[in-house]
């Protein structure tokens, strides 16, 4: 937070839930007038695009300053996009700015909505005006309970779209050789062995110094978005340049939102297959650059000739079984009781560290809560207890997440 202009250049992007409804709120950066500066000129790209594809715009002036000629150059901008706006006079906290505020009405944009949001005065007005603006959701909502969701991620041009169409059996997205085909995030049913399933196709992720403003900057956010609402994520790499820094980003996103992860190494039948030794030497490679969730599978494949797809959807399903699997409460305390008896951890500032209670409290993915006496847990330790809880239930390829909590919490 800074009162600098031009602070906010980048999008930020949240979901916001209120009375029952919920919905996206993007806050853009500040518009400025022409500067040449090309920076801003890629800022005032990036509003131009979220107003874009926006359903309500919240135009924000400023009642301390009071109405200046920037104002009512955006204002006569937003008018052509005849697009739903609110207008918002922020900062208005005194009677002396809210009377400033009757300026903004010279805007002809409608009554300015009076608020501050430091001292969040106003909020509920401007609410209810944002939900009586919103279009309602007239879709249908198709029923995705209890179906595995498999979003493909990766970097540009691994051969996602590609992929996709070997595992559909069809053409169902654009293939093409050209870095950043695809822009949107496509989901498409389909049915393997019976079983309903949904896969999402996604742009590529360049690495964040080499996003271009606009529309990839969007599709970089839909492929992010793609990953929190998957089960799990086909991190696709490319057989001729195998875990590289970007994958690795890619693979941690996917990890940070306790997705379960199939590795898919693309292309390798361009890969030179010389020795014969070549997966042993790709997979140690993977294995060190992706250390930290060294139980994530590596499939080999090439979309271009549909191989590989079998086992990818067979992980698939074994991963998806996995997530909502529920342990027995009283096995599961038995093994914890007895994992931290036979190797107890370090004690931590002098203080001997209790277990009173271990629960399985949700799946997708499997979360265990440990009611302890002091919730500093060392990483290995956090470790050394999910591989018993790992190699006894079966849970061999999915992410575990450990929470670990005072008994009073």
């Amino acid at each position: 937070m800074s009162e600098v202009p031009g602070t906010t250049r980048d999008r930020i992007i949240g979901d916001v839930e209120w009375d029952g409804r919920v919905f996206t709120l993007v806050d853009t950066g500040g518009l400025e007038g022409e500067t040449g500066d090309p920076l801003k000129e890629k800022v005032r790209a990036q509003v131009e695009m979220a107003i874009e594809e926006s359903d309500l715009v919240l135009f924000v002036v400023d009642a301390e300053e009071g109405l200046n000629p920037l104002d009512e150059e955006i204002a006569q901008w937003l008018r052509r996009l005849e697009k739903p706006l609110i207008t918002i006079a922020n900062k208005a906290d005194n009677v002396q700015r809210e009377a400033t505020a009757a300026e903004f009405h010279r805007l002809g944009l409608g009554e300015p909505l009076l608020m501050s949001a430091y001292h969040n005065l106003g909020t509920q007005d401007l609410m209810e005006q944002i939900l009586g603006l919103l279009p309602e959701w007239k879709g249908k909502v198709e029923e995705t309970k209890g179906v595995p969701k498999l979003a493909i991620i990766g970097r540009t041009n691994v051969g996602k779209s590609m992929l996709m169409n070997a595992i559909l059996g069809e053409e169902r997205a654009i293939v093409s050789d050209v870095a950043g085909t695809t822009r949107d995030s496509l989901d498409t049913r389909f049915v393997y062995k019976d079983k309903p399933m949904v896969l999402i196709d996604t742009a590529g992720m360049r690495r964040r110094g080499q996003i271009r403003p606009g529309i990839e900057k969007y599709s970089v956010l839909r492929s992010v978005k793609a990953v929190e609402r998957c089960d799990i994520a086909l991190v696709v790499l490319d057989a001729m340049e195998i875990a590289t820094e970007q994958d690795t980003h890619i693979f941690g996103m996917a990890m940070d939102a306790f997705k379960g992860i199939i590795v898919v190494v693309n292309k390798w039948d361009l890969a030179p297959q010389e020795t014969g030794t070549e997966q042993e030497v790709a997979i140690q490679l993977i294995r060190r650059r992706f250390h930290f969730m060294p139980y994530a599978p590596i499939v080999f494949t090439s979309a271009l000739e549909s191989q590989g797809i079998q086992d990818i959807l067979d992980l698939a399903l074994e991963i998806y079984e996995e997530r909502g699997r529920e342990v027995p409460q009283n096995q599961l305390r038995r093994l914890m009781n007895d994992a931290w008896v036979s190797r107890p951890p370090s004690n931590v500032r002098g203080r001997r560290l209790e277990l009173y209670q271990v629960r399985q409290v949700d799946t997708h993915p499997p979360t265990f809560v440990f009611n302890v006496n002091e919730p500093t847990i060392h990483f290995s330790y956090r470790r050394y207890l999910e591989n018993k809880i790992r190699q006894t239930f079966g849970f061999r390829h999915t992410h575990l997440r450990l929470v670990f909590k005072r008994r009073s919490e």
